[in-house]
């Protein structure tokens, strides 16, 4: 949430307090909220713990801040103003500055095939729905039915009632979430897993207990474990995961499924990625394997086509499709018809797009390893089944790295934010589609802003 909090024209320890009292007042750090000891803080921002000393003492000089000894250092009440912040840093998280190349995020460019259908008229489909309202809550059927065949052609069978399209698969991972798990719902996730799984679980409120994942998925003795304290819903990814790019072997899926089964446990699993496979077809899923009335299936054209297209979709059970309409309708009426309708034209060329990425990530992740071993030759990372992006091991904190490279113009993902518990500190995700040049600058920058 600091963002870029340091301000070359004012010193570190001014920057950081101003920083901090705009996150007091915009709410993010309420009332009786505890700041990090002065050591860890220190650590994690790359500073002398002088800085942080010098800083929460400016909070605590202004009212901000109460620390007592061996209790630490909490927010004031009622120093949050909580304000109609309309502009600045807190309102701009999504937009990076010009001058700054962005390493956080495996989002992808759109594919050639998404240039080129995005070129063609839509006149003759679009013009039967201008007599409509435009209101489509459960998506156009036409999509519903191109979804459906797009995903038994990947060996899902599936009909077009179980399909409930979304803007974007963001959408249909709170959705699905929504349905199952209420505040103090304990839920099982993968650790690391999906930073926007993730976020949503904390945002309804759930007890999130992190399940190790290892190379070949999800660590099953500790699932079964778990298991037996009668969790709410596991959210999960068996095809491609992200953020360590590997897949469950299909002896492991299997046995997950039939530990489903025995524990009856509602399983949401993102199927996001499954289409990034750097070999052969899409990734499988747990479809086909759990009881259709446990599982609930979400998915989305962003990977494999683009995610400016806000096309998402859950695949369930056709009584808790119409379970989830009505709570979609409550919050958001309806998807864009004409992103819809470019939808049904992209399906028709999935397996082109599918060469079109597979082509595209072998080549840059291999220009993406030739860099990290000229700059950062002490990284590690495991060869990756597919996705966006490598799962890498520097041996060092990964989040004073990252803050080190975002005083240098680089933004990274370290790995804490991949973790319920915070953990996998030493952990990077770094996408492997930029350009070449681009990220050879962007690891010189960090590799000297770090080691000076």
């Amino acid at each position: 949430m600091l963002g870029g909090w340091a301000d070359p024209a004012a010193p570190l320890s001014e920057a950081l307090a101003g920083s901090l009292i705009e996150l007091i007042h915009a709410g993010f750090i309420p009332a009786g909220s505890a700041l990090p000891a002065q050591r860890d803080c220190a650590l994690a921002l790359g500073v002398s713990r002088a800085t942080v000393v010098a800083a929460y003492a400016v909070l605590e000089a202004r009212g901000y801040l109460v620390s007592t000894r061996g209790s630490g250092s909490r927010v004031r009440s009622g120093s949050g103003k909580a304000a109609a912040l309309v502009e600045g840093r807190l309102f701009s998280f999504t937009r990076t500055d010009v001058d700054v190349i962005d390493l956080s995020t495996g989002a992808l460019p759109a594919s050639p095939v998404v240039r080129e259908t995005l070129a063609e008229p839509l006149d003759d489909e679009l013009r039967p729905y201008l007599d409509t309202d435009g209101y489509f809550p459960a998506g156009l059927p036409v999509l519903r039915q191109a979804i459906a065949e797009h995903l038994s052609g990947d060996g899902i069978p599936t009909q077009p009632q179980e399909i409930l399209v979304t803007a974007g698969s963001q959408q249909a991972t709170f959705l699905s979430l929504r349905s199952v798990v209420a505040a103090g719902d304990l839920t099982l996730v993968e650790d690391p897993g999906y930073r926007g799984g993730l976020e949503v679980l904390r945002t309804l409120g759930a007890r999130i207990e992190g399940l190790r994942t290892t190379p070949k998925g999800l660590d099953l003795e500790l699932f079964a474990r778990a298991a037996s304290r009668r969790p709410t819903a596991l959210y999960c990814q068996t095809s491609i995961h992200n953020p360590t790019g590997q897949t469950m072997a299909a002896r492991a899926r299997a046995e997950l499924s039939g530990l489903i089964a025995e524990h009856e446990i509602l399983t949401i699993e993102d199927c996001c990625s499954y289409d990034l496979t750097l070999q052969g077809p899409p990734a499988a899923t747990l479809a086909g394997l759990v009881d259709p009335e446990l599982l609930i299936s979400v998915g989305t054209l962003s990977k494999l086509f683009w995610g400016g297209l806000r096309i998402g979709w859950v695949r369930a059970s056709p009584s808790r499709i119409r379970q989830l309409l009505e709570l979609r309708k409550v919050e958001d009426l309806a998807t864009s018809v004409v992103d819809q309708l470019h939808a049904v034209r992209l399906l028709k060329r999935a397996d082109r797009a599918r060469r079109q990425r597979r082509e595209m990530l072998n080549t840059h992740l291999s220009a993406t390893e030739e860099a990290i071993r000229t700059h950062f030759p002490d990284w590690t990372w495991q060869a990756i089944k597919g996705g966006s992006g490598l799962w890498i091991d520097t041996h060092d904190d990964a989040l004073a790295l990252a803050e080190t490279a975002k005083r240098a113009g680089v933004k990274l993902a370290p790995g804490p934010g991949f973790s319920p518990y915070d953990g996998h500190r030493s952990m990077l995700r770094l996408p492997v589609w930029h350009e070449t040049e681009l990220l050879q600058r962007a690891l010189h920058l960090t590799a000297t802003a770090f080691r000076h």
